[in-house]
């Protein structure tokens, strides 16, 4: 994978993620708008607990794609540095395929194994 096709498929990536955080922000908002309005008292609302695992399911989505973007922002830094590509754990080259699935990886399938 050249540095330009690696630049491209990160701008990608990252526009997808900027998309859904924009869309579970908005779906996070409706939750609470919603919460509010109906003046609901989670713990004794038959509905509470549901409306409280919706925000917490949400949010937790949200927090993920916060992270997956972070984790692009990393990987573009190692394109700029010419270190994209190369596991950081053991130096050795990520392979064209994992980066295609996780354009973000920071090591090798290997190494990556080797953490679960």
């Amino acid at each position: 994978m050249t540095r330009r096709d690696a630049g491209e498929a990160l701008v990608r990536a990252r526009a997808e993620v900027e998309a859904r955080v924009g869309a579970l922000r908005r779906q996070l908002g409706e939750i609470r708008e919603a919460s509010s309005w109906s003046g609901t008292d989670d713990e004794h609302d038959p509905e509470g607990q549901t409306i409280a695992f919706e925000r917490a399911q949400v949010q937790g989505l949200l927090d993920d794609a916060r992270r997956e973007l972070a984790e692009l922002d990393r990987a573009a830094v190692r394109v700029e540095d010419g270190t994209y590509g190369r596991c950081e754990r053991c130096g050795a080259p990520i392979g064209d395929e994992r980066l295609a699935a996780l354009p973000a990886a920071a090591t090798c399938i290997a190494c990556a194994s080797r953490t679960r």
